[in-house]
């Protein structure tokens, strides 16, 4: 979409919306909200999008509103200072010498009007770019623009999910195609068999990070290969290797155009691993032979590992590989076998070629994504890290949030207040959060009860809305959320739904927790979000059984479930509710972040022993432990262990300290556990911090 024509005084909020800085940014977020909150709203909070469908008399009164002048005139210099990359963290230790670090994942969560991520590993990419952008660390991004996004969940009255795929309107995203020096549209050559796929390339600003995202779905390309950029994670194995390499090789072909010569090449998960063949291949070309050549690529690789289930490793049958990449194996001038080996067991069972293999080997840094996931991954690949083990380093950096993007606008003027006004720039400064308990219980307790009317209030009006548009019927008001209670105990469950996750584990004595949520005096209720994966019968099986659930008249609308889970409800349901539930099966959760969010925003973690709760947790002084680690041999058996252990820490410690009041209804006790849930999380767990250590134990290792 062109420039909107503005009133030259307000003419740099083209500019402004061009780049997603101001979707984490206060000051961006803000300057639209007073521009026209009504827009605001109905967007969801696209600036983007508002900005080209506001009306021309708003613009002329607003670039006469002295008030908003003054805002806008702040806002701007925020900006300009922000892109001024010599102030950064980054240049004030490290010399530029124009650098850079590639950055390669399969998909990008930044902003929900680019629905191009499903799930965690989405959601973290977007974080490390945004974070790389508030460092100053030189990278550039490359991923998939998928015109159909990922799906738009519906739920009908008998549960079971429908995904519903939608064209994303890239009228409403800030996306610029990429030209070639004669202003003509760059297309990138992908050979995959015997066919070329041609891809374009969309440039996307993100603060100071510059993220490309590839694009099959045009008019030269055969129709099955235009549907490579439509859906994330759709289609069979071969859509997914035709992925897969199309990322790689388009991706590598576009830095070479755009003239990049990263220095460091991180590999987010195995999806992308293809791209260390190709940078191969351009060694070779350059005179090296293939020995060379792969030691150049490895030592300036690094690869991120995120999956503890053997399973969700990408693999595929060794002919199928062949077939798609039998011209790139001959250019690289040795045999299959030798092909083959860098992405087969040798040792194992499995005759497939495993993307998380070829990661390894061709990494001379793997990090894991927790403490436990490093252990896990350590036994799982055993064979390849032993082989590996002079040329391949494998250590754990756990995965931090973005903390502008989830921390409420209440909870953020409460930091700037009592913590520091430069908190966002200092956040991994453990020292400057002993002031938390500066902040007055009173007022603390008011901004998160504002923050929980917010998310009770925004489930509410979607219900209405789904309803007066006859897209729910009358049974379904009651399971989408329209009786919470804002005085309840309020427990939040949204992630996705894989089945390790045990979604349903809270109800496995359905009369126990009825009891629990129906006791008159002490209310418990219990807020669902999340989908399933298209082809994942058993988790829509989860998804259906939670309905039914909140359809019950027994639960007295004590249970709901928000429909369509994406960036922009996540926010509310982290910042709103009262405690955060998770539930997965010992060791299958690599790390969890949204209970990092929820952390640090005063919602403290309830939570099996996995993940990132292991380095965190301290049962009943920043939240609570379930079983306490304990691991039985028999998934029936833990899920029974840990249910009761639940439903008595639920019963016996939670909901007693929550409705523990004083003379003026304040949770004095409860209190003390969400600041500590604060204090023990918003550092160590913040983007800020992972990724200082991915500078300092990954990248710079790599450059120096």
């Amino acid at each position: 979409m062109a420039s909107r024509n503005l009133p030259e005084r307000i003419s740099r909020l083209n500019e402004l919306t061009s780049n997603l800085w101001w979707s984490w940014n206060h000051e961006g977020r803000e300057l639209f909200r007073q521009l026209d909150r009504q827009s605001w709203l109905r967007t969801r909070h696209n600036a983007y999008r508002m900005l080209n469908e506001i009306s021309d008399e708003v613009l002329l009164a607003k670039s006469n509103d002295e008030d908003f002048l003054k805002y806008y005139d702040d806002t701007i210099i925020a900006y300009d200072k922000y892109l001024m990359k010599d102030q950064k963290w980054y240049s004030k230790n490290y010399e530029l010498n124009n650098h850079h670090i590639a950055y390669f994942s399969m998909e990008f969560g930044i902003h929900q009007s680019l629905p191009i991520y499903s799930g965690g590993l989405g959601v973290l990419a977007g974080d490390t770019i945004k974070e790389a952008s508030d460092l100053g660390v030189p990278m550039v991004a490359i991923g998939f623009l998928y015109g159909r996004g990922y799906f738009t969940q519906r739920i009908p009255s008998h549960g079971w999910q429908e995904a519903i795929s939608e064209p994303i309107n890239m009228e409403n995203v800030p996306l610029k195609v990429v030209k070639d020096n004669n202003g003509d549209l760059l297309k990138l050559k992908v050979t995959v068999g015997n066919d070329i796929i041609k891809v374009i390339a969309w440039q996307l600003k993100v603060g100071n990070v510059e993220l490309y995202l590839l694009d099959t779905d045009i008019n030269d390309n055969k129709p099955w290969y235009r549907t490579l950029s439509h859906r994330l994670y759709g289609g069979d194995q071969e859509m997914r290797i035709n992925q897969e390499i199309v990322l790689a090789i388009a991706g590598e072909e576009l830095l070479h155009e755009l003239k990049y010569q990263p220095k460091v090449w991180h590999l987010n998960e195995g999806h992308c691993a293809f791209i260390s063949i190709k940078r191969m291949l351009r060694e070779i070309e350059k005179g090296l032979d293939y020995t060379d050549a792969f030691e150049v690529v490895k030592k300036s690789t690094v690869f991120t590992t995120h999956t503890p289930v053997p399973a969700g490793h990408d693999a595929f049958p060794l002919d199928l590989v062949e077939n798609k990449l039998n011209y790139l194996i001959d250019r690289l001038g040795i045999d299959k076998k030798q092909f083959f080996d860098l992405g087969v067991n040798i040792e194992g069972n499995d005759n497939r070629f495993n993307m998380t293999i070829l990661g390894i080997n061709t990494a001379h840094i793997v990090n894991s994504v927790s403490q436990l996931h490093l252990e896990v991954t350590k036994n799982m690949w055993k064979e390849i890290l032993t082989k590996n083990y002079e040329n391949t380093k494998i250590i754990g950096i756990t995965n931090g949030i973005h903390s502008p993007t989830f921390i409420a606008g209440k909870m953020r003027k409460l930091y700037e207040k009592y913590i520091s006004e430069n908190w966002i720039d200092e956040i991994d400064n453990q020292m400057i959060w002993d002031n938390l308990d500066q902040i007055p219980n009173n007022e603390f307790w008011d901004s998160h009860m504002k923050n929980k009317i917010r998310l009770i209030e925004y489930i509410r009006e979607y219900a209405r809305r789904k309803r007066k548009n006859k897209q729910i019927g009358s049974e379904q008001i009651l399971a989408s959320g329209a009786f919470l209670d804002p005085k309840a105990l309020t427990i939040g469950f949204a992630r996705r739904f894989a089945t390790y996750k045990r979604a349903n584990l809270i109800f496995k004595d359905i009369n126990r927790i009825r009891k629990i949520m129906n006791n008159e005096d002490m209310p418990v209720q219990i807020i669902f979000a999340g989908k399933a994966h298209p082809a994942d019968d058993p988790g829509k099986h989860l998804i259906q059984s939670i309905y039914r659930e909140a359809l019950s008249e027994e639960n007295l609308g004590r249970v709901a479930f928000v429909e369509d889970y994406d960036l922009h409800s996540a926010k509310y349901l982290v910042q709103g509710v009262d405690i955060w539930l998770n539930t997965p099966l010992r060791p299958y959760e690599a790390s969890g972040t949204s209970g990092m969010k929820a952390a640090q925003n005063g919602v403290p973690h309830f939570s099996t022993l996995d993940g990132w709760w292991v380095e965190c947790a301290n049962h009943g002084i920043n939240g609570w432990v379930i079983s306490d680690g304990i691991e039985m041999e028999n998934a029936d058996e833990q899920s029974m262990l840990d249910s009761e252990n639940l439903y008595d820490i639920l019963e016996n410690e939670i909901v007693p300290l929550y409705y523990n009041r004083d003379k003026k209804n304040i949770p004095n006790e409860w209190i003390k556990v969400t600041k500590r849930s604060i204090y023990d999380s918003i550092s160590l767990f913040s983007s800020k911090r992972m990724l200082k250590e991915y500078v300092m134990k990954m990248y710079r290792p790599t450059i120096d």
